[in-house]
C-alpha cells in the first residue's frame, strides 16, 4: 500500500522501532467481522461457531452477504471487528438512558441495543440527512424496541437533554488513518492539515456532550484514526478544561494495549485509554477512552416529549385487535400518530419541540380506512415464540418475498396477518387470503437473491 509520505514519517517518529510491523500490517488483508443479535432464537451453528472476538461474547469472525436471510432479517449485522470494542467498552445496563450522538451507519447504535435488551431508551442522532436514512434503515432491520431517531447537531441537542444520559458514545468523525487498510480511498483525502481539522471539529463535539452526561454517568469517546491529536491530545483537553471529569480503566485483552501519555501531555492517567494496532490485534485502528463524570446533582428536565398525536378512538381499536389477534399482546404504551403512521414512543423523554426527530420511535404501522396495516418495522422487533398468529415459509418462499412477488400455500390457513418466519427468523408480514400470501416486503428494500448467495 502506497501510504502518504507524511503519514510515513509521522508514525516512524512516533512509534521508532515498532514502525515497520505498523507499516507492515497495512499490506496484510483486512479483516471482517459480524455479531449475533441476542434477541434472536435457534440461529444456526455456522454463524455462532466461528471464532469469536476476544472482548465481545456476541462478535465473531468472518463475513455475512448482505443478500441473506440472516442479514436480512437482522439475525447479524456486520461490524469490522475492532469497532466493536467500542461498544463493548460502553456495555450500558438493561434500563439506561444511552445516546450515539454520531451515530450512521448505525453499527454501534445496534451493538448498544443489544446490551440494553429493548428497555430504557436510546437516543441515536446523525447530523447528516442522507445518513441518517441509512441510521434509521440499520436500526429497523435490527429490530431495535427502544429508540428514537434524531437529526440534529450536538450545539442544538445539549440544552435538551442536560445531564440527562447514563451514557454518551461519540464515535467522532475523524480523519480515518485506522481504515487506510480497509478503504484505502481514505487516503486520498487524509493530510497534516485535515487531521487538525478534525481535532477542531471533534472538540466541537466534545464540548456539546459532555454537558450531556448525567453526574456519575460516563461518555465513551472512540476514532477510527491513530492520531495524537485527536486521541490522546484530545482526552488531555478534556481533562484539564473539565475537572469533573476523569478517566474510568478500560479492560484489554486480545491485542488491545494502554494508550500512549507520551504522545500527549504525558499524563499517566492516559493509559486508562485502549489503542487498537493492527501490527497487535485482529481488526483494524481504533481509540476508546472512557470518560466519567463525578457524583452530583443533575439539572432539571423541561417538559416532556410531545411527539405526534393521541390515537382516535376508531384507532385504538384497530391496533389493539390486530395486537390482540396477531401478536398475542399489547406491550407498547406510549402510542402516537405522526399523520397515519402508528408510533410507540420511549418514555421519559425531555421536550423535544425544538428538535428534528427523524423517527419518534418503533414504527408499528398505517391506519387505513377502517384497517390497521402493520410495519416492517414491527415485524422485525417481534419474537416468533411471543407472536399468536406466525407463518414458516420456506427459503424458496423466502427468496420470493424479498423479491416482492406473492407465493401460493398448500392449503389455506385462516385468513388474516400473520408474521412470516423462515429458519425461526422474522421477516415481515404477510397477508393471507386463500392460499395467496399478499406481499409486503418495503419496495424500497426488494432484492434479487442468486443462488449462491443461499
Amino acid at each position: 500500500m502506497n501510504l502518504p509520505d507524511d503519514f510515513i514519517t509521522k508514525y516512524q517518529r512516533l512509534l521508532g522501532p515498532a514502525a515497520a510491523d505498523f507499516f507492515a500490517s497495512f499490506d496484510t488483508p483486512s479483516l471482517s467481522g459480524y455479531r449475533v443479535n441476542p434477541a434472536h432464537h435457534d440461529l444456526p451453528a455456522e454463524l455462532t461457531a466461528p471464532e469469536t472476538v476476544p472482548y465481545e461474547p456476541l462478535g465473531h469472525f468472518g463475513t455475512v452477504g448482505g443478500r441473506t436471510l440472516m442479514h436480512q432479517s437482522g439475525a447479524v449485522y456486520s461490524q469490522e471487528p475492532s469497532a466493536m470494542f467500542v461498544g463493548a467498552t460502553a456495555a450500558p445496563q438493561p434500563g439506561d438512558k444511552v445516546l450515539d450522538l454520531c451515530a450512521a451507519p448505525g453499527g454501534k447504535t445496534t451493538h448498544l441495543a443489544s446490551y440494553l435488551q429493548g428497555t430504557g431508551l436510546l437516543v441515536t442522532n446523525e447530523i447528516n440527512r442522507k445518513r441518517v436514512k441509512v441510521l434509521a434503515e440499520n436500526v429497523e432491520r435490527f429490530g431495535v424496541r427502544s429508540a428514537i431517531i434524531l437529526n440534529e447537531s450536538p450545539d442544538r441537542l445539549s440544552p435538551v437533554f442536560p445531564d440527562y444520559f447514563d451514557k454518551v458514545l461519540v464515535d467522532a468523525p475523524c480523519s480515518g488513518e485506522g481504515m487506510f487498510r480497509k478503504d484505502p480511498d481514505a487516503m486520498s483525502y487524509w493530510s497534516l492539515d485535515y487531521v487538525q481539522e478534525c481535532a477542531t471539529r471533534q472538540r466541537e463535539i466534545m464540548t456539546e456532550a459532555l454537558k450531556m452526561v448525567k453526574p456519575g454517568g460516563q461518555l465513551i469517546y472512540s476514532t477510527c484514526t491513530f492520531a495524537p491529536e485527536e486521541d490522546e491530545q484530545m482526552m488531555a483537553w478534556v481533562l484539564e478544561n473539565y475537572p469533573d471529569f476523569h478517566l474510568a480503566p478500560i479492560t484489554k485483552v486480545g491485542g488491545v494495549v494502554d494508550a500512549k501519555p507520551e504522545w500527549a501531555d504525558g499524563n499517566p492517567e492516559l493509559k486508562k485509554a485502549a489503542r487498537l494496532f493492527p501490527h497487535l490485534m485482529k481488526g483494524e485502528g481504533h481509540f476508546v477512552a472512557k470518560l466519567e463524570r463525578d457524583a452530583g446533582e443533575a439539572a432539571p428536565l423541561h417538559g416532556a416529549a410531545k411527539l405526534g398525536t393521541p390515537l382516535t378512538g376508531d384507532q385504538r381499536k384497530l391496533w389493539q385487535d390486530f395486537a390482540q389477534q396477531v401478536l398475542g399482546s399489547n406491550d407498547f404504551n406510549d402510542l402516537v400518530t405522526v399523520k397515519d403512521q402508528l408510533f410507540a414512543v420511549p418514555a421519559g423523554l425531555p421536550n423535544l419541540k425544538k428538535c428534528h426527530v427523524f423517527r419518534p420511535g418503533l414504527h408499528l404501522g398505517t391506519f387505513k380506512k377502517n384497517r390497521f396495516e402493520p410495519a416492517y418495522a414491527l415485524a422485525l422487533a417481534s419474537d416468533p415464540q411471543q407472536v399468536t398468529q406466525t407463518l414458516a415459509i420456506t427459503a424458496e418462499q423466502w427468496r420470493a418475498w424479498v423479491h416482492g412477488e406473492t407465493f401460493t400455500l398448500a392449503t389455506a390457513p385462516q385468513k388474516g396477518w400473520y408474521l412470516l418466519t423462515c429458519a425461526s427468523q422474522p421477516v415481515g408480514f404477510g397477508k393471507v387470503v386463500g392460499t395467496t400470501v399478499k406481499n409486503f416486503f418495503p419496495k424500497g428494500l426488494r432484492f434479487t437473491v442468486y443462488d449462491n448467495e443461499m
